[in-house]
């Protein structure tokens, strides 16, 4: 869709009402202007102009339709809002997040409506975002507490047996064996620029530990160290500048496949979607659901967006293959205009 887009002119993206074309149209003959997804009847090619926003169109002396208001936001902008304020409600929750009721009630819709919207634009149900956000709260926690009773506190849970409870799925391995993450490892790490910002690499001598883009390279350095608490960290050598300079070259052009060693730590089936999605072909994407199906779980579509967000290899695992059911999107750790970019990249060649 995105290629076919890039290939169209804008009028062309009227004539089909692309809800995702970047502009607004105005139209001389009514003095009015609308989104390109319009449902109005289409004017004449001749008659229209087009316009960065409604600030632009205003300016230029039209009027916002009565119909698609191009000068509010849209259905998509309002339900990011909605499911923004939510997923902040369960972050802030000082332990169990609010009930889905209770959630569905704020935004001031039905269960089923809130529970659908939440999924087409977080690509995940309210419980399994609380659960992944618990689960980065305990992964911070760890390593820098004393014990695991410490951290299981500082991480909001109530008591130490419900979060033994939910330590499979929270942690992906007992707590003792993350804790224990790095030990006896010689890690060599760099910070360096691409044409995405800053990404941050590691390897162990195994292979790729961490790919992982950011805005401040030591706050990417500071968290890797808390992951790998119990690492040694080494100088780089030649052989890591080189696997450096594959990894770079990896997201510049995401479509070619090079062979980089991995040092992948998961679960099983963490390393069964993992494996998966280095099998979805450059160019195309797979759901959720899709994935799931092929890595024997039909149903398990959260559980793939679990692992997804838990890929600590950056493009080289490429979860930016995978989509929401409906096509958008959906999540991605480290920002969707990387995802999109990255998309892009992959459809132009």
């Amino acid at each position: 869709m995105e290629n076919r887009a890039m290939n169209e002119s804008p009028w062309q993206r009227v004539l089909r009402r692309d809800p995702n074309a970047p502009f607004l149209y105005s139209v001389r003959t009514t003095g009015v202007y609308c989104r390109p997804d319009c449902p109005s009847r289409r004017p004449r090619e001749a008659n229209v102009d087009f316009h960065a926003d409604a600030a632009a169109a205003e300016a230029a002396g039209f009027r916002p339709c009565r119909r698609c208001r191009p000068n509010e936001p849209t259905l998509r902008e309002r339900q990011g809002g909605v499911v923004t304020k939510a997923c902040r409600a369960i972050e802030e929750a000082p332990e169990a997040p609010p009930a889905l009721a209770e959630l569905a009630g704020a935004a001031g819709m039905s269960k089923f409506h809130f529970l659908r919207t939440f999924k087409a634009i977080a690509g995940m149900t309210p419980k399994a975002y609380a659960l992944a956000h618990r689960a980065a709260r305990v992964r911070r926690n760890l390593p820098s507490a004393k014990n695991v009773t410490e951290a299981v506190y500082a991480s909001g849970f109530g008591s130490s047996s419900r979060f033994y409870e939910d330590a499979a799925a929270t942690l992906g391995m007992k707590p003792a064996t993350f804790r224990a993450h790095g030990r006896g490892a010689r890690i060599r790490v760099v910070v360096t620029e691409c044409t995405l910002g800053t990404v941050l690499v590691a390897a162990t001598e195994k292979g790729l530990c961490a790919v992982a883009f950011g805005d401040d390279g030591h706050e990417l350095t500071r968290q890797l160290r808390e992951r790998f608490n119990a690492a040694t960290f080494a100088p780089s050598d030649p052989k890591f500048d080189a696997l450096v300079a594959g990894v770079v070259a990896q997201i510049d052009d995401p479509a070619g496949r090079r062979d980089l060693p991995l040092d992948i730590r998961g679960t099983a089936f963490q390393e069964r979607v993992w494996q998966a999605l280095r099998d979805i072909a450059p160019g195309t994407t797979q759901t959720y659901g899709e994935v799931a199906a092929r890595v024997g779980m039909p149903r398990g579509a959260r559980a793939v967006a679990r692992a997804c967000a838990t890929n600590e290899l950056a493009v080289v695992v490429p979860c930016h293959r995978v989509v929401a059911a409906n096509g958008s999107l959906a999540g991605y750790r480290w920002g969707l205009e990387r995802k999109r970019n990255l998309l892009a990249r992959e459809r132009k060649v």
